[in-house]
Order: C-alpha cells, then sequence, then structure tokens
C-alpha cells in the first residue's frame, strides 16, 4: 500500500457519493489534481426529490441540485468530465477507460451508484420509465399532468412514492406486486401490511401476488397483461422493481464484484482503488454483516469516509454507519434506521394507526426502528443503535417517549 499523498485523484460517478467526495477532498487539504467522471452531462443533483415533491407540486419546481454542485469547478478546482461514462479499468496500470479515451490516476474512488432493473421488452414502448435520471423524472411529471392511466409496477418506496404524486393529482392509479406483502425484504411482514394499508386508505389500486407477463401496445404503452389474465389500461407505466449495483464496465478488471464493489471495513476495494455509495459492499463493522446500502445518508456519509482513507491510508479508519432512510407516501413520513431483523414490535400506536414506532430486536440487541409519522423519534432510537444498546434500552426510550407525548396531549 502506497502512504504518500497521491497527485492526481479520479471521482467515477457524479452524484450525491462523487460531490461529497470532492467537496470533502478539499476540506482535507487536498491540493492536487481531482477529476470527477460522469455518465450524466447535468452537474450533481439530488435524487430523492425526483420521486416525490418534484412528481407532485404544480408550478413546476426547479431541479433539486446539490449545494456546491455550481462550485465544483471553479471553487473547488475539478475538472469535470461529464457526459460519458467509464467503460473499464487497469487497476495494475492505474488507467481509468472513457470510452476510447484513457485517464491515469494515482487513487481511484468508484461511486457509480446502481442502475434500475427493466421489465424485459419494455424498450420499444413509449410511456414506459423507470424513476433514476431527471430525465425519467421529467417525462413521468409531463405524463401525470396530461392525466395517465398510470400502473406502477413494484409496490416498494419509489413505486409507492409514484402513486402517491398520481393521486396528489387526482389520478387512478394502480400497483401491481409480485409478493403476497410488499416490502418484507425492508420491513418485515407485519409492518410491510401495515404500510400497504395506505394505499388502501387512499384509493390505491393494489394488486399483490401477481405479476407482468406482457406489456401491449404499438409505439407506445397502451395496456399491462398481467399473469392472473386481467389486463390493465395504461398510457404510463412506471417500473419499480429494484436497482443493480453499476459494475458492469468494471468486469474483466481485478476487483472482486459480488453484488457491488467489495470493499473492506475501511472501503478498500484494491490498490489504490476505494468505494462508496450504492455501489459500495462493504463489512460493516457496526453490525458484523456486509452491507450494500441505496440510501442518501449513506451516499454522503460513505463517500466522505472513503476519500479521507483514500488521501490518507497510513492513518485509515473504519466506515461506521447506522442505515438510515425515509420515505413520503400520502403526506404521511416513513422512516427506519438499523436492519429489519425479525418481525418488529410496536411500541407506540398501534398498526392500523396514522403513527407508530416499531422496534427490531437480534438477541438482547436493539437493531432496528421503523416509524410512521413520529419525526422525533428516530434519530434518539438511531443514536441506541450505532451504541449497540440492549432491547430494554429500546423499551426504556420508548416508555419515555411516551411518557412525554402523553404530557403533551395534557
Amino acid at each position: 500500500m502506497n502512504d504518500v499523498a497521491p497527485g492526481h485523484v479520479v471521482v467515477v460517478g457524479a452524484s450525491l457519493a462523487g460531490l461529497r467526495a470532492c467537496e470533502s477532498a478539499r476540506r482535507e487539504g487536498f491540493t492536487g489534481k481531482l477529476t470527477l467522471v460522469g455518465a450524466e452531462e447535468h452537474l450533481p443533483y439530488d435524487r430523492p426529490p425526483l420521486s416525490k415533491a418534484f412528481l407532485q407540486d404544480d408550478p413546476m419546481p426547479e431541479v433539486p441540485r446539490l449545494p456546491a454542485a455550481s462550485t465544483l469547478a471553479d471553487a473547488l478546482e475539478v475538472d469535470l468530465r461529464l457526459g460519458r461514462p467509464a467503460t473499464g479499468l487497469d487497476v495494475e496500470g492505474h488507467r481509468l477507460l472513457i470510452g476510447e479515451t484513457e485517464v491515469s490516476y494515482d487513487a481511484l474512488l468508484l461511486a457509480t451508484g446502481a442502475s434500475p432493473r427493466r421489465l424485459p421488452g419494455s424498450e420499444h414502448l413509449a410511456g414506459v420509465h423507470t424513476l433514476r435520471t431527471l430525465e425519467d423524472a421529467c417525462a413521468v411529471r409531463a405524463a401525470l399532468k396530461r392525466g395517465a392511466k398510470t400502473v406502477v409496477v413494484g409496490a416498494g418506496f419509489i413505486g409507492s412514492e409514484v402513486a402517491s404524486a398520481a393521486r396528489k393529482r387526482g389520478l387512478p392509479v394502480t400497483i401491481v406486486e409480485a409478493q403476497p406483502t410488499p416490502l418484507v425484504r425492508a420491513v418485515g411482514y407485519r409492518a410491510g401490511e401495515a404500510l400497504a394499508s395506505l394505499h388502501h386508505r387512499n384509493d390505491t389500486d393494489l394488486r399483490c401476488d401477481v405479476g407482468v407477463e406482457a406489456l401491449q401496445g404499438s409505439g407506445s404503452i397502451e395496456s399491462v397483461r398481467l399473469t392472473d389474465g386481467t389486463e390493465l389500461a395504461a398510457d404510463l407505466v412506471v417500473v419499480g422493481i429494484g436497482a443493480a449495483p453499476a459494475t458492469g464496465w468494471l468486469e474483466g478488471s481485478s476487483l472482486t464484484l459480488d453484488d457491488g464493489v467489495v470493499c473492506d471495513e475501511q472501503l478498500r476495494a484494491g490498490p489504490e482503488v476505494y468505494a462508496a455509495g450504492d455501489v459500495a459492499r462493504w463489512l460493516s463493522p457496526d453490525f458484523d454483516v456486509v452491507l450494500r446500502l441505496e440510501h442518501w445518508t449513506n451516499a454522503a456519509e460513505q463517500a466522505a469516509r472513503a476519500i479521507r482513507n483514500l488521501l490518507d491510508p497510513g492513518t485509515a479508519t473504519a466506515y461506521h454507519h447506522v442505515p438510515y432512510f425515509w420515505s413520503d407516501w400520502y403526506g404521511s413520513r416513513i422512516q427506519f434506521a438499523g436492519l429489519p431483523l425479525g418481525e418488529p414490535v410496536v411500541v407506540a400506536g398501534w398498526w392500523d394507526t396514522d403513527a407508530f414506532t416499531a422496534l427490531y430486536r437480534h438477541g438482547d440487541r436493539l437493531i432496528g426502528v421503523l416509524t410512521l409519522n413520529r419525526r422525533a423519534d428516530i434519530m434518539k432510537y438511531r443514536g441506541l443503535i450505532a451504541r449497540q444498546a440492549s432491547w430494554q434500552d429500546g423499551l426504556n426510550l420508548a416508555a419515555s417517549r411516551n411518557a412525554v407525548l402523553t404530557r403533551a396531549r395534557g
């Protein structure tokens, strides 16, 4: 391992993690050459609003630019290579390929994110979209403004946010979910049922345990045929069936690829190569498991740690992080922190109410928390999880929070 500060650092991936890496490098005092490579032509922008306010609000909101994105070239002195994706990597030769162009580096940070999964046979049909880029969001928004007959494939967080946006505009929408209960892997069976009830309460047609057999139309989408024989008329289909880490361009490199770029606790993936964000799969010292997270908070925090370790590997430290994400459906805020191990226990409210807190247990440890419309709770529990607090500690905090709410109601 080379402990000398690198002269040229290249960051591949011009989204949140890439931007945070560049900001952190300069903040840490790095004065060498810094290059940011991105597949999209845009400066880095914020993706979470694309499936929330950007689809719902009128007049059209401004593009959700990330703070400091406009200062990359000038104040941060970053060499921007936007609009062309990286296509190959020679780890031993310290060379990055962008099409036919070679870029030499001393140290490399991979932050290429993830690519949405698509439905086979949808490529030739207009009106079928995933929701990952600004262009995706603009197309979906325009269709909703036209009053599109909307079918959402996948009842995960992105699909549910799109359905919420359609309902806010007063449009009928159907969600098609292949599993009997949505979000079981993300929050567990009982919690998945509770969150699914938000769709029913807001007159969204949620159809579970059924798949898509075919997308039908001549040039543009006209209907969706389901595996139970049902046909749904549609002129907008939004596919939200997950994403895969963007590692295809790294095939043939000496890096280990397994549902992402495999890293150690310090986010090191290979000689002078680190990774951060949706593409990184690292050994978490907080939970002693390998994790890959597609969360905003992780991308920001992980990129900052990865670039510090990259710049000074002799003092590199492990990346500590308790997963956290949020989602907005029908005016409700869903938040989760930790890991969704086992079935949760409700400690405030109840499953069928408009606000609840549920805790997850692993042995004697508090391991996770899910809240609905309890915004003040989540970070307190996240702090406990970070300290590896006991299950009883979680119950004690729940009792304390419930007492506060009882006094407030007075």
